[in-house]
Parts: C-alpha cells; structure tokens; sequence
C-alpha cells in the first residue's frame, strides 16, 4: 500500500514541506512508517480558491448529473474496500469487521443522496401565480427553491474514519447540495482519508467535475482548519468531534468578516430513563444491554449513554448490582489514538475523587492507549447542585444517577445540557408515560428512543441527529440523513423572472415532474 502522502488539492497534490507527521498504531503505540506533510497557508489558500472557482459550474449541475457523481464515489470506494479494511485496524485499533461495515454505510449514504438529488423534490419549489389584475395591487410571479451555499469546508472524525470523515455524511451531503468540498483529514488516520480522497477524485474525474470540486487537506485542526474556516470563499463548515475543537472553528466562523454556519457536532451524554415497571420485569435483560451498549466500540460514539437515571427502591438496587457486576467482567479496549485515552483517564480520575460519587467499577488497563471501564454512582440532588457531574467521558464509562421521585427526575432532565438522544425503558405497568418527563426530555434531546438503547444511527431519511447546544452547534440540523442537505443550502426566491432565465424545477409544465408547491398545493403536473 503506497500513499502520496501530501494534500490533494484538486486534480493535483500538495508539497511535501515541513515537517511530516505519521499515523500511530494505537495497539502498539508505533509509528506507521509512512510520511504525511501538513499542508501550508498557500496550500490552504489554493485549494479554497479552486473550489470557490468549481462552485461556479458545480452548482449548476443537474441532479442527474450530481447522482452520478455520488455514485461514482461508491463504486470507487467500494474497489478499494481490502486497501481501506486493511489500513483502518492499524490507524485506529478498530476491527475489520467495523471497517467493513462503516464502509458499508459510507457507501449507503452516498447512495441514498444520489437518490434524493436524482428525484429532485428535496429543492422544495414553491410557484404562486401572477395576478396581474389583483386590486388594489397586483400580485407578481414569484418562485422559490433551494440552491446551495457555496464551498463547505469538511473535518474528519477521529471515532468514524469513514462514514463521519472524508467521504462521508457530511460531504455526501455538501457535494448532493451542489457544494464543493474543501476536507480536511484527521490527523490520526491519514492513510485512510487519502485513500478515500484519491477515491472522491476518480469518480470527479470520470464525471467530468470541475478542478477543485474537491480537495482533501492533510495536518491539524490548528495548522489547517483554522485558516481554511477563515478563508472567505468557505461558506459553512461540517465539524465532527470535541466540544473544544467545535468552539474553537465556531470562534473563527463568527469572527469573519462574513460570518457562516458551522454545523458541530460536540459532545453528549445522552440521558436514559430506567422507570420502575422496566427494572422489576426485565431488569437482567436491561442490565445486558445497558452493558453492551457502553463498552459498544470500547464507548467511543456519540450516543455513548453516559447518564443513567433509576427511581430509588429495590428494583434499582438489583439492576445495579447486576449492572455493575457485568461490567466488572468487561475487559475495555483500545482508544482511537493516546489523546482519547488521556482524557478518558482525567474525566475518571475526576470522577473518582468527588465526594459525591461512589465507584461501583474501576478496572486497570495495561496498555498506555488502552480504556478500561469505569461505573460510578450519585444521586439526582447532588447532579442538580453539581452540573459537572453531567460532562461527558468519552469511553466505556457512564454515570448511575437515583431520583426520589418524578418531580426530581424532571428537574434534573430540565438541569441538562442539549443531548443527542434521551431513552426510556417501560413496562405496560409504567403507562402512561409522564407528559413532563417527555416534555422535558423534548427540550433536550434531537431524538426520543423508547425501550432500545441509543448507541447506532439509523441512516434514513428521517433520522435527526443533532440537538440542542452542545450535542451540536445548531439544533435544528442533523448530520445524518437526507435533512442534511439543507445544513448546505439556502432559500432563493425569483420575482417575475424570463422563463427560459428560471432553473428547470421552477419552470412552467415542470419539466422534471418534481412534485412542487404551485399557489399552495402540492402538485407534480
């Protein structure tokens, strides 16, 4: 497997300057032997500047023509499947089997993008006719629809080197939106983000897209990201990771001279309601899956659930005896990289030292970048005195959290920061649900799961994942299906324009048969 080793910077690479940086096997701790040089300013500059040049032709693309596109990128990645499962275990110390299947769902949203562009509703068009003789004054043509923002620059997360990376949802939906893609690769998994870059470039180029409809930027968030959010031909940002590394481009964003959005995804604990009826009933089986689901991909996503709430009684004091003695026998795993590891041993050495938290579970990791589970235990009263017991612990941890009563339980859900997700466990016996603990967690969450767990994303259309500051920047996006397109776009209007001047799907006799809002009824004539 050979690399470049360079930014990819339209249809051509970068220097190989300064100082190079390598990938490091997170098992071993190791250098891997292959050399990544972090692109410079004029780097960053040039690769801004084409795609400010590509946007003027790619967003006048046809949807046809942007489906193919998408679909050419995964068949390309889809041939260089063994080269991307072979590289992702050594770059990140996840399994094949997890490369393998979030290249699957790489290649799945891209897919389904295509879809959505291909059938072309998605622009929302909305026609009201003129009436010219309307008294007392007269009622112009007016016309409106989608079109998309301008480059969007795209940052690799270091927890999904695929699907939340360079190829994935958020470029997926940038470049369906008719937006070029400026990405900038994780610094942890260099060799996979090259080759799923190389991958984007082949298809542009069997496609016929214009030079710098994508470029692909090696190097840090600091030495990279930073100028490039404060390039003025960038005109939103996808972000994926730390609450720190989100607020830090949201800063530069909004200290522009134009300011644009940035769509960061930041951090979360994700809340899950165990009520009464549930743990009396089927608290082994809750146990098993609460287990399973914190030590899922040794805790490193961001529905991780991090905060456990039980009614105080007997029922809860079995579950979590039952609980904690089979995370006890879990054995942790590897972080994606030292950094990960470090902050997982701060927030549980933090933990461990509150006089309000009990440890219930406190296993040791032999490895420097290994995590081992940690399981502690507090009350609802002291979380409420105390929101710092609520921050997040990126790994196999979570917090169990006993409430006296629901008025309690409620106060501490309306204490929360925004969440991704809030789950709750019932049984017929704990029907019907409360109306303010589901009201509280409404304001709270992006998504309400009823008796499942909350780690995995279904990627379909209406999934939202998002939610209120910090789980993201911007609560009413999401990252993950096709709503995020319009994270991309922007609402345009056409006040008695010449017909033949109008974009197809504003037209007269529709041309492309998409279904239209036309003098407020939904028509596809």
């Amino acid at each position: 497997m050979s690399f470049v080793g360079s930014s990819l910077i339209g249809y051509s690479t970068g220097s190989k300057t300064g100082t190079p940086f390598h990938g490091i096997n997170p098992v071993t701790g190791l250098e891997l032997p292959e050399p990544f040089y972090p692109a410079d300013v004029t780097e960053v500059e040039r690769a801004a500047t084409l795609a400010k040049r590509a946007f003027r032709v790619y967003s006048r693309t046809s949807g046809a023509e942007r489906a193919g596109f998408l679909r050419a990128i995964a068949q390309e990645l889809e041939s260089v499947r063994s080269e991307i499962v072979a590289r992702v275990p050594l770059e990140t110390a996840l399994p094949e089997g997890r490369a393998n299947g979030e290249l699957g769902r790489t290649i799945g949203q891209l897919k389904m993008f295509a879809d959505l562009v291909e059938a072309g509703h998605w622009v929302d068009a909305r026609l009201d006719t003129a009436q010219p003789d309307r008294a007392p004054v007269s009622k112009p043509d007016i016309r409106s629809m989608q079109i998309p923002l301008g480059p969007v620059a795209v940052f690799g997360a270091s927890n999904f080197p695929l699907a939340f990376s360079v190829a994935g949802g958020d470029t997926a939906s940038a470049l369906a939106a008719g937006c070029p893609v400026v990405s900038v690769a994780h610094f942890a998994h260099p060799g996979v983000s090259e080759i799923a870059g190389q991958a984007i470039l082949r298809a542009a180029k069997s496609c016929n897209m214009p030079k710098g409809v994508f470029s692909l930027l090696q190097g840090t968030g600091q030495q990279v990201g930073v100028p490039l959010v404060s390039n003025p031909a960038i005109k939103a940002v996808g972000f994926t990771g730390s609450r720190f590394g989100g607020m830090a481009l949201s800063k530069v964003a909004a200290a522009r001279k134009e300011p644009i959005p940035v769509y960061a995804e930041m951090s979360s604990v994700n809340p899950v309601i165990l009520l009464e009826g549930a743990l009396g009933s089927r608290g082994e089986s809750l146990a098993n899956g609460l287990a399973g689901s914190v030590s899922l991909g040794v805790g490193q996503f961001c529905t991780n659930p991090g905060l456990v709430m039980l009614p105080e009684g007997s029922p809860s004091e079995a579950f979590i005896s039952t609980f904690s003695s089979k995370m006890d026998e879990s054995k942790g795993g590897t972080a994606l990289h030292p950094g990960i590891a470090h902050a997982y041993r701060s927030s549980t050495d933090a933990k461990q030292k509150h006089d309000k938290v009990a440890t219930l579970v406190a296993l040791d990791s032999p490895s420097p970048t290994g995590v081992a589970p940690f399981i502690f235990r507090t009350t609802a009263s002291a979380l409420i005195n105390d929101p710092s017991l609520t921050g997040e612990v990126f790994g196999p941890s979570t917090m169990l959290v006993t409430y006296a009563s629901t008025e309690e339980l409620v106060e501490v859900l309306e204490s929360l920061e925004g969440q991704l997700t809030g789950t709750i466990q019932y049984d017929a016996s704990d029907l019907p649900l409360n109306e303010d603990v589901l009201l509280a967690l409404q304001s709270r969450v992006g998504r309400l799961i009823l008796n499942g767990f909350p780690t995995g994303v279904e990627v379909c259309h209406s999934m939202v994942h998002g939610g209120p500051f910090p789980a993201t920047s911007d609560g009413r996006s999401t990252s993950v299906g096709t709503g995020a397109i319009y994270r991309f776009t922007r609402s345009f209007c056409y006040q008695d324009m010449l017909g033949e001047a109008l974009p197809a799907e504003l037209q007269d006799g529709n041309p492309l048969g998409i279904w239209r809002t036309v003098d407020g009824q939904l028509s596809n004539l």
